[in-house]
């Protein structure tokens, strides 16, 4: 899918701009939706020297000798630190750090809501600032206000604190909507309130769902229902505190709107409600499961190489593929099969039997070239191939990517391109080609639908997004399970576990707690060829 974050970000070396402009703005030619307020702190300053700095009573506050030599607020300032049981908490869906404190500050990257991680002090108050910069590792500062606090019991830390899981897969469960979708409540509903807003059916719905999570392997991953969290509101007028930043729906009674058909959720929780089953949304919605079926994610992954192994590798295209092994030097014999879609690692050598020459694999078995992609070393490599530096290859004819790292290949995968291949990605949706670089980086980030009539939802939290290109991005899709095809708008999709791989090993690195940074160093270079 070719996606659009839901808010812009700052350009490399652009000085901060008042609130009203912050929409229009974007990381050179990224294309960005802007349907939040900006973040406190954005405004300019009129001066970087007039601060005012609150110097803790806590000596676990104290800069480190090298960051007290530097002036306050300044980049040389933002030095890492040992962390203490100092913290400060994010309370907006973006809370965004900032390389200093001045009128030229810049952002660095963004906290989600629920982060928590080490601060260090003495805080500093400016004007663009009143409650105080903090520190934060592994650089820049992070502004007390209405996207950060220091009271870690805040409604919003309490109810985001389930963090995003990285380096495995999905970094949160994910649920699709059935037609007609969820609604929205802002606190959980009494029975007669669910028959006024949803009808008749909406028990029988939940027995339903409820047979199916039995039945369909949702268990697993959903977990046991329990009861509610006591954070979670329940009668009254009460109801759950949103993250700054998210949109906030007019309130009716005791619901604030319907999704769209097919849209997809980050779910962070589910208990169990009258009977019910609940999810607690990213963004502190709760939804009735029964409107939802769940993502099971996608079991295909490419394969890590080892430092002592390279291309070629075999990824298996066919299904009920013979495996063989050598009975004696030319002579091949049946013994099993192969997985669809599974990656073969190569020795390089073939051995000719019946007429068709087999590529051996290193743990010995042996696979027809007819009923694989074969991935083999390059001839040739492009200028970004030196040394040890990282680098993605993607085919477009062969829906395939091969991490480098210089001319040496330490990934392979499959991937879904453009659905209109190799046509002109303005007219059609295809994938742009070109060598660019990674610009941005997301744990998660809402895209919305310039898709095919299958994709054209909104998608909540997109899995690992990295754009490279206006608003093309390398992503995980949790809504399909046909790599190796092409099927997007024209971003790259990956599968989980790949796309969680990849995140980790491209450059800008996000650091722990951090949920997006910006590049403003040389990114990881993506060379996209027919």
């Amino acid at each position: 899918m070719r996606g659009k974050t839901t808010t812009a970000f700052a350009a490399s070396g652009l000085a901060a701009v008042p609130a009203q402009l912050s929409c229009a703005l974007a990381v050179g030619v990224l294309a960005a939706a802007c349907s939040e307020q900006a973040p406190p702190g954005v405004a300019p300053v009129p001066s970087a020297r007039a601060v005012t700095v609150a110097v803790s009573a806590s000596p676990s506050a104290a800069p480190s000798a090298a960051a007290s030599s530097a002036e306050l607020g300044t980049v040389a300032d933002a030095l890492p630190f040992e962390p203490t049981d100092e913290k400060i908490a994010s309370i907006a869906w973006r809370t965004w750090v900032y390389t200093d404190t001045g009128p030229k500050r810049t952002r660095l990257g963004y906290l989600r809501a629920g982060a928590v991680v080490p601060r260090r002090g003495p805080p500093i108050v400016n004007e663009g600032c009143t409650g105080g910069w903090y520190r934060i590792n592994p650089r820049g500062f992070v502004c007390v206000g209405h996207g950060a606090t220091l009271d870690l019991d805040n409604p919003v830390v309490v109810a985001s604190s389930v963090p995003p899981k990285r380096g495995e897969g999905l970094p949160y469960l994910y649920a699709m909507a059935n037609n007609p979708g969820p609604h929205f409540y802002f606190r959980l509903p009494r029975p007669d309130e669910m028959l006024q807003v949803e009808g008749e059916g909406y028990a029988s719905r939940a027995l339903e769902w409820r047979a199916r999570y039995e039945r369909e392997g949702w268990k697993e991953l959903v977990g046991e229902l329990a009861p509610p969290p006591d954070f979670v509101p329940r009668l009254g007028g009460a109801s759950l505190t949103k993250p700054y930043g998210t949109e906030q729906l007019l309130h009716r009674s005791v619901q604030s709107g319907q999704s769209d058909p097919d849209a997809g959720f980050a779910i962070e929780r589910v208990f169990e409600w009258q009977n019910r089953a609940f999810g607690l949304t990213t963004e502190l919605d709760l939804i009735p499961m029964d409107r939802t079926r769940i993502v099971k994610p996608s079991t295909f992954h490419g394969v890590a190489l080892a430092a002592d192994e390279d291309l070629p590798v075999a990824i298996v295209t066919n299904r009920f593929v013979i495996r063989y092994v050598e009975a004696k030097p030319g002579l091949l014999k049946p013994a099993g099969t192969f997985d669809f879609r599974q990656a073969v690692k190569l020795t390089g050598r073939t051995v000719l039997f019946g007429g068709v020459r087999f590529w051996e694999g290193r743990d010995g078995s042996f696979i027809a070239p007819s009923n694989a992609l074969v991935l083999e070393k390059r001839k040739t490599y492009p200028s970004l191939a030196e040394g040890n530096r990282k680098w993605i290859d993607i085919s477009i004819r062969d829906q395939s990517l091969v991490a480098y790292e210089g001319t040496k290949a330490a990934y392979v995968t499959l991937v879904s391109t453009g659905l209109a291949g190799l046509a002109d990605p303005e007219k059609a949706p295809a994938t742009v080609r070109g060598t660019f670089m990674i610009v941005t980086k997301h744990v998660s980030s809402t895209m919305d639908g310039d898709d095919d009539v299958a994709d054209s939802y909104s998608l909540r939290d997109v899995p690992f997004v990295q754009y490279f290109h206006k608003g093309y991005a390398l992503h995980a899709a949790y809504w399909h399970d046909q790599f190796g095809k092409v099927r997007s708008h024209g971003c790259v999709n990956l599968s989980p576990v790949d796309a969680a791989w990849l995140f980790e090993w491209t450059d800008p690195q996000v650091p722990p707690g951090w949920h997006g940074v910006i590049n403003k160093e040389r990114g990881t270079a993506v060379l996209i060829h027919p």
